[in-house]
């Protein structure tokens, strides 16, 4: 067991990131509750100062970490159920793996697995992935998010630079990324753009976002290309859609906004009792491709299957996967 006091300096691809999360990163066995007492009563320090769990790090800032019991003095034994865990969460990521290489590891994450973890959340991509650490027990690390019931694409980075490499390329919006998701009704016109402002909320259903309008509080702007690529007469469309902003459920508002909410969606999704029955009631967004500059120089491009259910409805609605994808000729702004 370690009882010692710790300084600790923020990685430049820990930038922006919550304390609270922080803390969940390096040290996974603290309770969050045990974490408030301990910012409370000012053991936790920031650059010497107090701090609260929902304050952003910076890189460079110190972070004084006070004497906390872990598992992880340098020797110990490991708890043979974790090791069988951790074996068992390591295949299961491996049997994911869509794209790897010595900086990029890209896998294909399920309907249903949360990226990361929350209230009553005990599974979830990033809790997986120090069984993927390699010998100097650095793991890989998230760079952007996927809902828990949106599947596909999802890229993480190998080490700290490629890290700090993609966190930049994603903020700089040099990723470009393809949806598919199949909505209730046919969209007028075939093709467009969405734009909207919206507002995360936080209310007794989880997370939720609202339309508002520009100026209004918290209000962060928004656009969705999206392109009618397939039909099944005038009750379901197979839509291509290009995010050029990543808002939390910004597809999912988008959609909804304009008449044609995702199949499935327990959110956004008024109106879908009408759908033809036999779909699944799952909600039917698929992050499909990612094209985005590799930290190494070139281009990584993967493209991600769909998931059973939306196979299985594409199947029941006659649609072809193999035919062109329109989208990947819309505009980036």
């Amino acid at each position: 067991m370690t009882f010692t006091v710790e300084t600790r300096t923020i990685a430049p691809d820990e930038d922006g990131m919550r304390l609270d999360r922080w803390f969940k990163v390096h040290f996974p066995d603290l309770a969050f509750g045990h974490l408030q007492k301990l910012l409370r009563s000012g053991q936790v320090r920031v650059d010497g100062a107090r701090a609260k769990t929902n304050d952003r790090l910076a890189a460079g800032q110190s972070v004084r970490v006070p004497p906390l019991p872990r598992n992880d003095t340098p020797g110990a034994p490991v708890p043979l159920k974790r090791v069988g865990q951790v074996q068992k969460d390591a295949e299961y990521l491996r049997s994911l793996v869509l794209h790897e290489d010595r900086d990029v590891l890209v896998i294909n994450k399920p309907h249903g697995l949360a990226v990361q973890g929350g209230s009553g959340t005990e599974r979830h991509v990033d809790g997986m992935l120090a069984a993927l650490a390699g010998p100097d027990g650095e793991k890989p690390r998230l760079v952007h998010r996927l809902d828990r019931d949106t599947s596909g694409v999802l890229v993480l980075a190998k080490t700290r630079k490629a890290a700090a490499d993609l966190g930049a390329i994603f903020r700089t919006r040099s990723a470009r990324k393809i949806y598919w998701a199949l909505v209730k009704g046919v969209p007028t016109p075939k093709q467009g753009r969405i734009s909207l402002f919206l507002s995360k909320q936080l209310g007794i259903e989880g997370e939720r976002v609202r339309i508002m309008k520009h100026g209004d509080e918290d209000a962060v702007h928004s656009v969705t290309y999206y392109s009618l690529v397939d039909r099944a007469a005038n009750a379901v469309s197979w839509l291509s859609l290009k995010p050029v902003t990543g808002r939390t459920h910004q597809l999912r508002a988008h959609t909804a906004h304009i008449g044609h909410p995702i199949v499935g969606d327990p959110k956004y999704g008024e109106g879908l009792e009408t759908l033809p029955e036999g779909l699944p009631h799952k909600l039917h967004l698929h992050a499909r491709r990612i094209t985005l500059p590799h930290p190494r120089g070139g281009t990584l491009d993967v493209t991600a299957p769909l998931p059973p259910h939306m196979r299985q409805s594409f199947d029941m609605l006659g649609f072809d996967t193999s035919s062109y994808d329109p989208i990947v000729d819309a505009p980036e702004e």
